[in-house]
């Protein structure tokens, strides 16, 4: 399996096979301006990145081993990547990929179980500066080492996930978001250490493109940080604030006041918010959200 073994030629032949049905529409054969294709090394760079896009990931990374040309114009070519399926060496195969796909733009390393170590995403900060969409959910090792190498590598991210990241300080966090001013969605979900209001702070400071936050469970967030939020960025459109314990309806207030946009807000467990401010919040119909809400008083 990729991450765990070398590419043989029985992978590279199997993957010739592949492309070649793709290509063909499962056809019997494949021909490029009247010329038959019977080997790997024929297929002009223009009708192998058409088939890539077709294909799943893992069959792209072992085409991108076949030859020197067929690497190049892959690397170059590939903008997406998902390694999710990677259930070992994860952290491996970022340290050996990243490097090659330098054009990558959306980058899924969604885990089951934690691999990724903070070599792995300095790595991606390193090379793939195009970066704009990267999920680290579930990274249980990373540390403060990894929002900083993004900070500085990775400076046009909209969308970061790093939910279940627990190592994370709210520091390194508002670090981040001085740089990575782009943010439209951040998912902070399960993150107690990062998401404070000092973290909130920073990002209603620096991040006034954002229009989707999960805050869900992160019971160090006050009235401080969400009022910061709705008056630093006004397109928020969706605000997860479950398990927020601590907040009032200082926080929805000025929410409703100030973020015009929102369609919708997560309350559950939110035990001190009050009935009178919801049914107060909405002035109109124009402005209308969505609420969840959960009253265990």
């Amino acid at each position: 399996m990729i991450g765990e073994a070398k590419v043989g030629n029985e992978d590279l032949n199997l993957c010739f096979e592949k492309l070649m049905m793709v290509a063909a529409g499962n056809s019997e054969g494949v021909k490029m301006n009247g010329v038959g294709i019977t080997e790997w090394k024929d297929i002009p760079v223009e009708l192998l990145l058409r088939i890539v896009s077709l294909l799943d990931d893992q069959t792209a990374i072992v085409a991108s081993s076949v030859c020197s040309g067929w690497r190049d114009a892959i690397c170059l070519g590939l903008t997406q990547l998902c390694l999710s399926w990677c259930r070992k060496n994860m952290n491996n195969l970022v340290l050996s990929l990243a490097p090659k796909f330098t054009r990558l733009q959306t980058l899924i390393l969604r885990q089951e179980n934690p691999q990724l170590e903070d070599n792995a995403v300095e790595t991606i900060s390193k090379f793939c500066h195009d970066l704009q969409d990267l999920d680290l959910s579930k990274s249980f090792k990373l540390s403060d080492r990894s929002l900083y190498a993004l900070a500085h590598g990775c400076p046009n991210l909209k969308k970061l996930n790093i939910s279940g990241c627990t190592s994370f300080s709210d520091e390194a966090l508002a670090y981040l978001t001085n740089f990575c001013r782009k943010l439209k969605i951040l998912n902070l979900c399960g993150c107690v250490k990062a998401a404070t209001d000092h973290a909130l702070q920073a990002i209603g400071r620096n991040c006034n493109m954002l229009q989707s936050l999960n805050l869900g469970w992160c019971d160090n967030v006050g009235d401080l940080g969400v009022m910061s939020l709705a008056y630093g960025c006004h397109d928020l459109r969706c605000l997860d604030l479950c398990g927020c314990v601590r907040i009032t309806d200082d926080s929805v207030i000025a929410l409703a006041n100030e973020c015009l946009h929102l369609r919708s807000l997560g309350l559950y467990y939110c035990r001190n918010i009050t009935d009178d401010v919801l049914i107060g919040s909405q002035p109109s119909e124009e402005q209308r959200f969505d609420v969840g809400v959960v009253d265990e008083r």
